[in-house]
């Protein structure tokens, strides 16, 4: 009798272990599939911000190619105002003086334009630099939510 209550003590002992450890499988499972989902939103962030980055890259390039063909439309009106004044130059010597002040403020919208551009594209740079680094944060995040689960297992 004593044997047999010993070994029921062991058994009920036994199942409490038993007990516990399921429970704590349950938590476990419980919290990979937490992790799982968390990781799975990471990664729909990271195609949000991937197709952000390439939305702004097309932005900038586009930004860039008006920035040149206004630069350009600027530098052919400029020319062309310049040749016109330059015919003029013998004899309607306050129309040169004119065309001169006009030309000037032409450089001074260039000036203006390109410094609004180049404001736009460091702005442009930081958001992208931003994004980059948020992305490198996420793919940290993920390498170090991977290296826990291998840990775990």
């Amino acid at each position: 009798q004593e044997e047999k209550k010993q070994l029921t003590l062991k058994v009920e002992e036994l199942e409490r272990k038993l007990e516990s450890t399921s429970a704590q499988n349950i938590e476990f499972l419980q919290v990979i599939a937490k992790r799982e989902e968390s990781i799975h939103q990471c990664q729909l962030r990271l195609e949000e911000k991937s197709r952000e980055c390439s939305s702004l890259a097309r932005q900038l390039e586009m930004a860039i190619e008006d920035a040149k063909k206004q630069v350009e439309q600027a530098r052919e009106r400029a020319v062309s105002r310049e040749r016109a004044a330059q015919s003029k130059v013998l004899d309607l010597e306050t129309q040169l003086s004119r065309n001169k002040t006009e030309l000037n403020q032409l450089h001074r919208c260039k000036d203006d334009a390109e410094r609004r551009y180049e404001s736009r594209l460091q702005d442009l740079r930081d958001r992208l630099e931003q994004s980059e680094s948020t992305n490198r944060s996420m793919q940290n995040y993920v390498q170090f939510l991977k290296s826990s689960y291998d840990n775990v297992f």
